[in-house]
């Protein structure tokens, strides 16, 4: 099994909200695997966003063990300038803090701040611009605020890329772009957990984006890890998700119809093959005979 890069343990968190304590995370254990993709979820409030906050250290536990690629964010004299340059965070709509003229003076911004060369500033820019399909030559040289929305956040993705953080960490990566737009922004997360090994923590609501990215998958409610898995194992839970205000992706919520229907679709069936295939074998074994199914090629019989 793949070494964990994120561990952490028995993790309470408690903040003061006007004279009352609020628990935000109670008896959070779990284990992230070093080049994977992992995806917390849960409605507003379930304490997504407050989990990933302890991942670079903008929070500490109250208690509880948090460990980061090999560095325990509540150890006395953790260097924690040392662990945001490891872990790099996208926030919701972060186009909104580009600020430079052009694009390459944006997303040189970073290595720029680390007293890098000039020669090793460029050479972090261009790699990063690459990487999130914005070709130096046509775009280093343009304003950030003349572009797509689905292009200024690669811009701001590219910033955090420069950086060469071991983990990024995504919070609703998505919000506000249209279906072009997050289905290129998936297109380029993917590359960068392939082709450069970054573990990727992605925090959303929808379970279509994680369904399309995430190799594990952690839900949340009112501050409690409550369900644990692959995306097939937890999205064959779809009552129990539907019962924490979740929606399962709309292929999953199709397969559920036709299974009240009657067709034998198997509760774990999660992408679009499978699902031709289960459907096709159902309806094969509804017609009551025993029939040639085309997309097996194969004899079913209905009544063995």
């Amino acid at each position: 099994m793949t070494e964990p890069i994120i561990t952490i343990n028995k993790l309470c968190y408690t903040y003061q909200s006007g004279a009352v304590p609020k628990q935000a995370l109670i008896d959070i254990n779990l284990e992230i695997a070093r080049g994977s993709c992992a995806a917390i979820i849960g409605v507003t409030g379930s304490g997504k966003s407050t989990l990933v906050q302890h991942l670079n250290g903008l929070l500490h536990p109250t208690s509880g063990a948090v460990i980061v690629d090999g560095l325990d964010i509540n150890a006395k004299g953790t260097d924690l300038r040392a662990l945001r340059q490891r872990v790099g965070m996208l926030f919701q709509f972060p186009e909104a803090q580009l600020f430079a003229h052009t694009v390459y003076a944006d997303v040189a911004f970073g290595p720029q701040r680390l007293k890098l060369s000039r020669h090793e500033v460029r050479l972090r820019v261009l790699k990063a611009l690459e990487t999130v399909g914005l070709p130096p030559h046509d775009y280093a040289a343009r304003s950030p605020f003349a572009l797509s929305g689905g292009q200024m956040r690669r811009v701001a993705l590219a910033g955090v890329l420069a950086m060469t953080p071991t983990i990024l960490i995504l919070d609703e990566p998505t919000t506000g772009l249209d279906a072009e737009g997050r289905t290129e922004f998936y297109y380029y997360l993917r590359r960068v957990q392939q082709d450069q090994g970054v573990t990727i923590v992605v925090v959303s609501h929808d379970m279509a984006e994680v369904a399309a990215l995430a190799d594990q998958l952690f839900v949340l409610r009112d501050g409690r890890l409550v369900l644990q898995g692959t995306p097939r194992a937890v999205f064959s839970q779809g009552e129990a998700l539907r019962a924490w205000g979740l929606a399962v992706p709309p292929l999953s919520a199709l397969l559920s119809l036709l299974r009240q229907q009657g067709l034998p679709i198997p509760a774990d069936t999660l992408t679009l093959d499978e699902a031709f295939d289960a459907i096709s074998v159902g309806a094969c074994s509804l017609s009551g005979r025993e029939v040639i199914c085309p997309a097996q090629d194969r004899q079913i019989d209905a009544h063995p």
